[in-house]
């Protein structure tokens, strides 16, 4: 068995074993670009190989930039593609692959790297760990009244219209086809805020790779501008014949935008229901609905893992909020490596260095990328059994060091 790097010439090949792995077949190529794999870049593409020279597993990875709490931006590699034929299975490929793979994003320089699992028991023992959640909002329409803000009315600020009509911004109605470069341009806007956000390239919307919005599939998009007419949020939907109206997606500078996008859409006529298809946790709006039992949360589920390549490199990359000194013993048995590193945290810098001190924690790589952007709590893992606390008081100073300013998210599917 060879692990081998693809080139352009590949790309059919790559395409076709990597459906054949998942039992589907490819679509059409169409004008226009929507397909998933018209951004896939072939030289950081693996092809794994029988010495008869057959394909039998591909791996892949794209050049993105994660959003670190801190508002920190730094280069990540987005693994995708990855598949092994039927026939194959179990026999140690997946890991030949993986191994492969982790060896070149360090060659790269790389020090973080993310994926989006179509399994959660696959990924976790080559060092992923969910790091990012995401969950569907349906409210039903005749129950999507948004109640009159509290603190607004209590300070004696009129009421009604987005964000209480205070906002100053408005609402403008548009086709797909006739706003790329403004949801290009927002997104990106966005993103740069957002922990756990990724970047999408120029390239995914030349080409239309990915799921709409970013695809030119068929959209109406609700448009926001702020009281000087710049855009500045949107919310990409489309209504089935069920009378269901999805979101695929509302990007918001601020929650005053957001609740101005959801307002929109929830006064939408001739629609039974409305379904906003990710939601961050603890996200405000079923909080704003004047009956809070409108709004049902489904398909809570992880989004974005994270998997640390060096760790002293990406844990003085992001930012900090609180101050404290905390020892961390990291395993990495997929690498069969193993680090006790002393991390201490001044006015929101890190420095993370070898010691020989006795851990706070002790915790397997995995989890030291789940908890890394700030969306699982040390605590939690500690409770579930992951991770050794060897003091009183180690899991709540690590929340404390850990924490973000608020929820890391991640729309974007590749």
């Amino acid at each position: 068995m060879e692990i081998r790097s693809t080139t352009d010439e590949d790309l059919e090949v790559f395409v076709d074993t990597a459906y054949a792995a998942f039992a589907r077949f490819p679509e059409t190529p169409v004008e226009g670009g929507g397909l998933w794999w018209s951004a896939l870049e072939m030289d950081r593409g693996l092809l794994a190989v029988t010495a008869q020279g057959r394909p039998v597993g591909t791996a892949a990875a794209y050049s993105f930039e994660l959003t670190l709490p801190g508002e920190v931006l730094v280069p990540a590699a987005g693994v995708t593609a990855v598949g092994v034929l039927p026939s194959h299975r179990r026999r140690g490929v997946l890991s030949s692959m993986m191994r492969h793979q982790l060896a070149e994003l360090r060659a790269r320089g790389e020090f973080l790297s993310v994926l989006l699992a179509s399994e959660a028991t696959i990924y976790g023992r080559f060092g992923y760990g969910p790091a990012t959640s995401t969950a569907r909002l349906t409210v039903a329409r005749h129950q999507a009244a948004l109640a009159v803000p509290r603190a607004r009315a209590a300070a004696g600020a009129p009421a009604g219209g987005p964000d209480g009509g205070q906002d100053g911004g408005s609402v403008e109605l548009l086709r797909r086809s006739a706003c790329g470069e403004i949801l290009e341009e927002v997104y990106d806007r966005y993103r740069r805020t957002q922990p756990g956000a990724l970047a999408r390239p120029h390239r995914w919307w030349a080409l239309g790779a990915g799921q709409p919005p970013v695809t030119p599939t068929p959209r109406l998009v609700a448009v926001h501008r702020d009281a000087d007419g710049v855009p500045d949020g949107y919310a990409s939907y489309s209504v089935d014949e069920a009378r269901t109206l999805t979101v695929d997606e509302t990007i918001a500078t601020d929650d005053a935008v957001f609740t101005a996008l959801a307002r929109f859409v929830l006064g939408h006529d001739l629609v039974s229901q409305v379904v906003f298809k990710h939601v961050p946790p603890g996200h405000p709006l079923r909080w704003q609905l004047t009956d809070f039992r409108a709004g049902t949360v489904s398909n809570d589920t992880d989004w974005l893992w994270v998997r640390l390549l060096d760790v002293p490199r990406a844990l003085t990359a992001r930012g900090w909020s609180t101050d404290g000194e905390l020892v961390l013993d990291v395993q990495d048995p997929f690498l069969g490596e193993h680090g006790r590193h002393l991390l201490s945290v001044r006015d929101g810098k890190a420095d993370c260095v070898p010691t020989d001190r006795e851990p706070d924690l002790s915790l397997d790589v995995r989890d030291l990328g789940s908890v890394y952007l700030g969306g699982t709590a040390p605590s939690t893992l500690v409770r579930a059994g992951h991770v050794r606390a060897h003091r009183p008081g180690a899991a709540a100073l690590a929340d404390a060091l850990f924490g973000a300013e608020r929820p890391p998210h991640c729309l974007h599917w590749f």
